[in-house]
Formats: structure tokens, sequence, C-alpha cells
């Protein structure tokens, strides 16, 4: 068996044991969240590591959708701004209130900024799920960038993050399409999203669905190389679709 054959093979067994554990855990439904994050009202607390374009987005979303969410960045004004502006459930800190307030995590920085979390931000990641949408942008993050995309932007993320339980989520589309296709009526734009751990995995799913998109768990983390711009797997598709071009690739 070759190494292609041997990864196929890989992530088919992990989608089914995925499949598993998200019907046990209920996937896309409230309890589940509720469950995973001790809340009886099915709300989960999230700490957003990057409160721009995207973190300012996505957070956005939840907030609406009921969550209690810190957003945190390298300006903590702005983000008290943002979170004055959204009411509700938003609140502001530092990364290190955040990533201590969330119970589930959302970065979204540029990708030379995630070694240096890593390390200031140790103790309050380990073991929480944190929803990866950092992506490596060559003319932006010069040599992270290359190693990451030569490791798989899953990989390194982790490497990164030691001790998250993360799951590449959010990567394929564009900030400025979220808020319209999240409000958008009929079929739901596909969201693929890729980790190892099946739990992680379940209550992303249910996050991301909440929110307006229809999660496709695309195979474990080493489908992570595929969640950055310019690959098949970016832009915006229907669920089928990204299922359709995630079983083309190894």
């Amino acid at each position: 068996m070759n190494a292609n054959d041997k990864l196929k093979q890989d992530r088919r067994g992990f989608l089914q044991a995925a499949g598993a554990a998200a019907a046990a855990f209920g996937l896309g439904a409230l309890p589940f969240a509720a469950r995973a994050a001790g809340e009886a009202s099915g709300k989960v607390k999230i700490g957003v590591i990057g409160s721009g374009k995207v973190g300012g987005t996505v957070g956005g979303l939840w907030v609406k959708a009921g969550h209690e969410v810190m957003f945190s960045s390298l300006d903590l004004e702005q983000d008290k701004a943002l979170a004055a502006r959204l009411g509700g459930g938003a609140r502001a800190g530092t990364t290190k209130e955040a990533a201590a307030f969330g119970e589930v995590l959302f970065f979204a920085v540029p990708y030379t900024a995630l070694r240096q979390l890593g390390r200031d931000l140790a103790d309050a990641i380990k073991g929480k799920v944190v929803l990866d949408a950092c992506n490596p942008i060559l003319a932006r993050d010069g040599e992270v960038a290359t190693w990451a995309r030569e490791k798989g932007a899953g990989f390194a993320s982790a490497e990164l993050l030691p001790g998250a339980r993360i799951v590449r989520a959010f990567n394929a589309i564009g900030y400025a399409r979220m808020q319209e296709l999240a409000q958008r009526q009929g079929e739901r734009t596909g969201m693929p999203i890729a980790g190892d751990d099946a739990k992680a995995l379940a209550l992303a799913s249910s996050l991301v669905r909440e929110i307006g998109f229809e999660p496709v768990v695309v195979g474990p983390l080493a489908m992570g190389k595929y969640l950055i711009p310019g690959t098949p797997l970016a832009g915006e598709h229907s669920p089928e679709e990204i299922r359709k071009i995630a079983a083309t690739l190894n």
C-alpha cells in the first residue's frame, strides 16, 4: 500500500469514527454544546484571540446567536468599542483574559503571531477546543508560512499551540462574505473543517451550524493543508461540492 492509499484509508476510517462520535453527542444540537461546556443553556463562553476582520465578524455572529464572547487583540480600546457596539454577551479583554475566559477559543491572527501566543497562553489553551482560522500567507508571514505550508497548516498550528484540541475552520471563505452568507435563506454554504478530536469536531460543527453555515468534516488534521486560500476547498461551495472535492484530495 503506497502512502496516498494509506492516507485515504486513514481518512475513511477517521470520518467513520467522527460520524459515530457526532451521532453519539448530537452533532449540531445545542444540548451537546451544553454538555461540552457544562452549561444548561446550551451556550458556551468563547474567547476570540484576534478580533480583526475575521475574528470580529465570526465572533459577532456568535454574540447574535446568544453566546458570551470575549474579544481580544493588540488594541484593547478597539475591542471595547466592538463589544459595546455588539452588546449582548460581548465583552473585551487581553489575550490572556480571553484565553482563560473561553471554554472554546477562536484564533484569527497572522500566522507569525502563533508561536508567541502558544508560549504566552500555554496554560490556558491546554485541553481546550481551539478553532483555528489562521492562514499561513507567504507574502505576509514569510518563513513561518513556508514552513507551515510544507508541514501542513493543521499540523503546524498544533505544534505552535501545543496541548490545544485543534479544529481548522473558517479558513475557506473571506470575511467580507461571511455576514451575508450566514443570513442567506435556502441551502447553506458549506464550511469545511478538519481535526483529529471527534468530540472537538462535534462541538465545532455545532458552533458553525448555529451561525448559518453547514459544517463539513473533510477529515483529520492532515487535511488542514487544504483549508487555506488557493486550494480546491477554498471559496464558496455547497456541502455536497465540498464532500466531492475532499474525496479527490490526499
